[in-house]
């Protein structure tokens, strides 16, 4: 929203207070001159009334001015990004392309080229896809179709492909998942919990240990999404949901992003009637998000209770009273 108004907002409250200072300057000369005596009491008045609305004026451009010095900032963070996240993969390919095209290659070789340059491929597919869901959301282009999600099982399916995505053993995202149904889109909601594990995975330690939880409390989903990195400071866990927004100096990171993803999280968490916010991890390092949407129910065969741990090779399905 306050992208929005950035122009036209500024403007209006400038014009405004210019007006009121011309106002305020005009009273004063009456004031001192003595012209309106009889008023000069209901001059300082209404002119102390102007000064206050002026010098809230000005706090409010200010307040505006340091939000569009941030988001200048933060745009200029995300075209470091893009860019970086674009020439990478295409610098590789050409690379790959070069080496086939002036000398002769094994077969071995060249299937190993054919993989890396598949996954540059993806790499750019991902960045595409990100940035295209960033800007349906924007727009509020909301998919009306609404049907029943089984939760545990979209989010099985999410910690599944994230794995393949950074090709960690499926061991390294634990899975405690109570059978759960919801209603809403279900594009909305792979998009929410592929960010979440995506994130999760990609800033976690190493070894990576992510672990996913998923619980009902009354007629809410509960999710919760933790990892064992470096974690968030607490003075930015709030800010971490707004557009293009990553902690540090982009040039000077290490993993690759867009600043997308979390408002991607935020804006399909809303929209679908939930909430999402980072939590405190009892000491421990790391960062857990927590996720609650609405209108959650137990399904038929709620007695199933996906369960998969660290120690776990395979995902397991273990019997247990939901209640």
């Amino acid at each position: 929203m306050f992208e929005r108004w950035s122009l036209r907002l500024p403007i209006t409250l400038g014009v405004t207070m210019i007006l009121l200072i011309i106002a305020l300057i005009v009273g004063w000369v009456f004031v001192t001159t003595g012209v309106i005596a009889k008023l000069s009491w209901t001059l300082l008045s209404v002119g102390t009334l102007i000064l206050a609305i002026v010098l809230a004026g000005v706090i409010t451009y200010l307040t505006l001015s340091i939000k569009a010095i941030n988001l200048s900032r933060r745009q200029s963070n995300f075209i470091d990004s893009v860019t970086h996240e674009l020439k990478s993969p295409i610098a590789s390919l050409k690379l790959y392309l070069q080496t086939m095209h002036k000398r002769e290659v094994s077969d071995e070789e060249r299937s190993t080229f054919h993989r890396y340059m598949m996954d540059d491929v993806k790499r750019l597919d991902n960045l595409i896809s990100h940035l295209l869901d960033a800007g349906a959301v924007t727009k509020g282009e909301e998919n009306l179709g609404v049907e029943e999600i089984r939760l545990h099982d979209l989010i099985q399916r999410c910690a599944d492909s994230v794995c393949d995505r950074y090709r960690v053993d499926r061991s390294a995202v634990a899975l405690d998942l109570t059978a759960c149904s919801i209603e809403g889109n279900r594009e909305d909601a792979l998009m929410i919990f592929r960010n979440l594990l995506d994130n999760a995975v990609k800033y976690a330690g190493s070894p990576p240990k992510v672990t996913a939880t998923l619980r009902v409390e009354r007629d809410r989903a509960v999710a919760e999404i933790s990892d064992n990195g470096a974690g968030i400071p607490r003075d930015m866990r709030r800010k971490v949901f707004g557009r293009f927004v990553r902690l540090g100096e982009e040039l000077q990171r290490k993993k690759p992003g867009t600043g997308l993803g979390l408002f991607i999280v935020r804006t399909l968490v809303k929209r679908m009637g939930g909430k999402v916010r980072v939590l405190d991890r009892d000491r421990k390092m790391g960062t857990v998000f927590e996720v609650r949407l609405p209108a959650a129910r137990l399904p038929e065969d709620a007695s199933i209770v996906r369960a998969w741990t660290v120690e776990d090779s395979e995902p397991a399905k273990v019997v247990s009273d939901p209640s």
